[in-house]
């Protein structure tokens, strides 16, 4: 019985990944237009300062070159820091947020993935926003309106060179995946 949870487990993170990599791009642009919406709680705001500001910083839990895995950190990261944004949102105004929702929920199928290790990819998502990155923090970010646009315009300049990557479609492209993450993510 374990096996065929695991398998199905494995089936739709192999098919939902790949996804979240093709809309990555967007779903980053969408993502830059809340750090400016005022009815956004302002920890909501800084939470997803955090997760943009880790797309253009150098250091990534697994670099963007490394073959299948580069990007895909990005988008569990923005889906992290979304869900842990969209908890700042009262629960009445979290349906006017359809992108951060979207986001959030497929935290969901991450939290799975990484059972017992998930809640040290959550603690560093929830980090991001108090470093600086290009002498910037999310908060810097969300209270003065020049960082704002330089992250924006970075965010747009990111969405313009990403190229979708290719996620192979085998389990033991999830086992490396998993592996990366123990072994980068700060215990």
């Amino acid at each position: 019985m374990e096996d065929t949870l695991t398998e199905d487990l494995d089936e739709r993170c192999l098919d939902a990944f790949p996804r979240w990599l093709r809309s990555l791009a967007r779903d980053v642009g969408a993502l830059a237009g809340l750090v400016d919406a005022e009815e956004l709680p302002t920890e909501a705001r800084v939470l997803v300062a955090g997760a943009l500001t880790y797309l253009v910083k150098s250091l990534d839990l697994i670099p963007d070159g490394v073959e299948d895995l580069g990007y895909i950190d990005d988008a569990f990261v923005v889906r992290v820091a979304s869900a842990l944004a969209l908890d700042q949102v009262p629960e009445p105004d979290r349906e006017a947020l359809p992108v951060l929702a979207s986001l959030a929920s497929d935290a969901r199928l991450i939290e799975r993935f990484m059972g017992a290790q998930y809640p040290r990819l959550e603690r560093y998502a929830a980090r991001l926003s108090d470093l600086s990155a290009r002498g910037r923090s999310a908060q810097d970010i969300v209270i003065d309106s020049e960082r704002r646009a330089a992250l924006v315009s970075e965010i747009q300049a990111w969405q313009n060179s990403y190229e979708d990557p290719l996620f192979e479609r085998d389990p033991r492209t999830l086992i490396k995946l998993s592996a990366f993450l123990d072994t980068k993510l700060p215990a």
